[in-house]
């Protein structure tokens, strides 16, 4: 068995939220020996949480439904809250849960908290109960834990809005780009579709500011960004990159899912009326991730579609493609070139 305190010194080396989760499950696998293990995160908004996720996991976990429970899935996958009663229960009173799965094994359930309430559950399935020592090892273990999550989470979140802010993209850019797989010739997409960037620029909004002031072109902001992260699925990565420029990272089939995908965002938000504002719309520019590629290169070409929508109307979605087609892009320019890193 591990020494706690070795346990606690390993997770404070990580600073991404995903290796954080997992880095704590293998460190409580490590000092509790369990059957399995694993965390269920909170998605939705934090005062509205609507499903679970498995955020990390050691060994065959089992539903309370009595099957088994998706890792990453699609959000059509995803459990709500109420098909893990036990595990809302957890959430809902803060407290330790000790129950028995249908296969005998003895669970406890411990609630991870945050500053701005619940956030996840941490389930552990062993043969035989978890004594009390366990159980404060383990819920000591967690405060200290859920402190350095949100210390690393506020560090990645805009200010304002709450959204990952510019510094966590590359990062997060590169591990999709090097996963994509590489298609027989640089000038072709992806087979099976992979990721796409989207630029979205709330039109006129240098005028909202000057009409209302920049309190309400605040409110306006917070707003937008509420309304983002409903639309979009959990597994898709939106960013302020600074004033009225919002990015998002979305897994898609083909270029028109894509595309329908950002017409409704689009619709969503033109058809919305924000207080004391009225409407507002957005122009939305996209281009495909490539393998290999780099932020500035992917970011570079949905930055000339959204240019194109602003100059033609605005209010629309544009793809890069569109303007390699209407002979305003050079298909060059999407080419990915080899990178020398050493």
């Amino acid at each position: 068995m591990s020494d706690p305190v070795e346990s606690l010194a390993s997770l404070t080396v990580h600073r991404d939220l995903d290796a954080l989760d997992a880095a704590l499950v293998h460190a409580l696998a490590d000092l509790l020996q369990p059957q399995a293990i694993a965390i269920h995160r909170l998605l939705g908004l934090r005062q509205q949480p609507s499903h679970w996720t498995l955020s990390a996991r050691l060994g065959p976990l089992v539903a309370w439904t009595g099957r088994p429970l998706p890792v990453r899935p699609f959000d059509d996958e995803l459990p709500e809250l109420a098909a893990l009663p036990a595990h809302k229960a957890c959430i809902d009173t803060g407290c330790v849960q000790h129950l028995t799965a249908e296969a005998g094994a003895a669970v406890t359930l411990f609630p991870l908290l945050s500053g701005r309430g619940p956030v996840a559950v941490l389930e552990v399935q062993s043969a035989q109960p978890l004594g009390e020592a366990d159980v404060q090892m383990v819920s000591g273990i967690l405060r200290v834990f859920q402190n350095f999550w949100n210390v690393v989470d506020e560090s990645e979140r805009d200010t304002l809005t709450g959204l990952l802010n510019r510094k966590t993209f590359d990062d997060t850019f590169f591990k999709i780009s090097l996963a994509l797989p590489r298609p027989p010739s640089a000038l072709e997409a992806p087979a099976g579709g992979g990721c796409w960037l989207a630029v979205l620029d709330i039109d006129h909004f240098k005028s909202v500011n000057d009409r209302f002031g920049h309190l309400i072109g605040d409110e306006v902001l917070l707003l937008a960004a509420r309304m983002l992260r409903e639309m979009f699925r959990h597994h898709d990565r939106l960013y302020r990159f600074g004033g009225e420029e919002f990015v998002v990272l979305l897994r898609c089939g083909s270029e028109a899912d894509a595309r329908r995908a950002l017409e409704r965002v689009r619709e969503g938000m033109a058809n919305h009326a924000f207080p004391q504002v009225g409407h507002v719309t957005v122009s939305i520019g996209f281009a495909q991730v490539l393998p290999g590629d780099t932020p500035s290169s992917a970011f570079g070409r949905a930055d000339k579609a959204v240019y194109h929508a602003k100059q033609h109307g605005r209010n629309r979605v544009v793809s890069y493609n569109d303007l390699v087609l209407l002979g305003q892009a050079g298909q060059e320019d999407a080419r990915v070139g080899e990178v020398e890193l050493f």
